[in-house]
């Protein structure tokens, strides 16, 4: 055995065991976007003052391990905080591929006392989905199920709420999967069947909840968070049709009238949180949220104000569509000189504008296909919702200028934040059977849709 020191604690590990595993194995935060395949070098940290990968160092003897500066992911809710504790309350918990975001409900009150959010503690086994599922190919699913439980007993605590309360869950398939520890393996592979869809009670396996409820789910790619998204936004006017967009890696999409609906996921993958990107990053401090030209030069916003140290989703968006009309990048995604310096030690590269790329055509194509397969016009959609804690800070005329989004749209898009999160805590109050709505949506696979394909070539590029 072999001892390895990390900020004054001292932990064992196995002779030849990864560092990533020692550090999962005892919750300290390193996340590996990749899935420890050593490709996306976010899990950089020094040992005994040499920069290591943590996901490809190998223990061979004592060492002393150095983490890089702790980093919150910033998340933007859309509930409004009452701070009013009552008598019967709740929690409403959603379970985000990169965010979990918890609210404290007042059934009293019907409002939301308090929302905590925290990173999801599952980046540390990949960034995506897929890459989680992979893990669980060669490691306990355990690992994932208790780090995530963990996390989750931190957040309610914080809440500071002695009694035991029942817990409502929403979330993609994968992550209910997790949570309740369920085999997800059988997502991961053709013909992608899950264990549940339905919505589930479950004996708590939590401190300080009495009784865990999970939302039901559509197909194993569109789960309980665009149900619940649906079911906070409401039937649309009477003659149009609802477009939920929700911006992750998934990129569930769901299109629907008052009494029918029709949905898809398409793989944008999780360039929209950092990943893949160069010097992309989550967003929190010191990452690049926004550009624009202010008297012909480049303005860069970060979070918090901080120096610039990374590039998160929406600055992504920002800076490539500025750069688009500057003609530093052409409408087929080149970029001149192949890379764009914007801060010491930060500049956006040629690969990660292809990344973009391949992204935002998964996205519109995605929408394009459900309008196809309905004959829906953009004439015919009320409102474009945007949902997910990325949303709320997208630039809507820069996402629409890259191709992300349909300019027809433009004038009625409206983010709507965690719409997983609101209709959870609605459906907490309200306690509807929600199991029509997730049974009455027909999900389209787009790889075997007339349209998908030729669409997504198509809107590879800017134009």
């Amino acid at each position: 055995m072999h001892r390895v020191t990390i900020e004054n604690q001292t932990y064992l590990a196995e002779d030849g065991e990864l560092l990533s595993h020692v550090l999962q194995k005892n919750g300290l935060a390193m996340e590996h976007p990749c899935g420890g395949a050593g490709r996306c070098g976010k899990c950089l940290l020094f040992v005994d003052g040499k920069q290591e990968l943590s996901c490809r160092y190998a223990i061979r003897g004592d060492i002393s391990v150095t983490l890089p500066t702790g980093q919150r992911i910033e998340s933007q809710s859309g509930a409004t905080e009452s701070l009013a504790y009552t008598e019967n309350m709740c929690y409403a918990l959603d379970i985000g591929t990169t965010t979990l975001a918890l609210a404290l409900v007042s059934l009293d009150e019907k409002k939301t006392v308090r929302v905590i959010t925290r990173t999801n503690p599952q980046r540390a086994f990949g960034a995506d989905i897929m890459s989680r599922i992979s893990y669980c190919q060669t490691h306990p699913q355990t690992e994932l199920h208790a780090a995530l439980a963990d996390t989750v007993e931190q957040m309610i605590a914080e809440c500071g709420v002695p009694a035991p309360l029942p817990l409502f869950v929403s979330a993609n398939v994968t992550m209910l999967h997790l949570f309740l520890n369920e085999s997800c393996l059988g997502i991961g592979v053709a013909p992608y069947t899950p264990v549940f869809l339905e919505g589930r009670r479950a004996k708590s396996f939590l401190r300080g909840v009495s009784e865990i409820e999970t939302l039901p789910s559509i197909h194993s790619f569109v789960g309980a968070d665009l149900v619940a998204g649906m079911y906070h936004i409401g039937k649309p006017k009477s003659g149009k049709y609802n477009l939920l967009v929700d911006l992750g890696t998934n990129a569930e999409t769901v299109l629907y009238s008052e009494d029918r609906a029709i949905c898809t996921a398409a793989a944008a993958g999780p360039c929209f949180e950092g990943c893949g990107i160069a010097c992309g990053m989550s967003a929190s401090a010191g990452a690049i949220s926004a550009a624009y030209l202010e008297d012909g030069k480049l303005t860069l916003k970060t979070i918090e104000d901080k120096a610039p140290v990374g590039i998160c989703g929406t600055g992504l968006i920002d800076l490539v569509a500025v750069l688009l009309d500057e003609e530093i990048i052409d409408p087929s995604g080149y970029l001149e000189g192949e890379e764009y310096p914007l801060a010491e030690g930060v500049s956006l590269e040629a690969g990660d504008v292809r990344q973009l790329q391949l992204a935002k055509s998964a996205v519109y194509s995605a929408i394009l296909s459900l309008c196809h397969e309905w004959n829906v016009s953009f004439e015919d959609i009320g409102t474009l919702y945007l949902a997910g804690g990325f949303s709320t800070k997208i630039n809507v005329r820069n996402a629409a200028r890259i191709g992300l989004l349909p300019t027809e749209l433009t004038n009625k898009a409206v983010s709507v934040g965690n719409s997983s999160l609101l209709g959870t805590v609605k459906y907490a109050i309200e306690r509807p059977d929600l199991a029509p709505l997730a049974e009455s949506a027909t999900y389209v696979d787009l790889s075997g849709t007339k349209h998908f394909g030729e669409l997504f070539m198509n809107n590879i590029l800017f134009e």
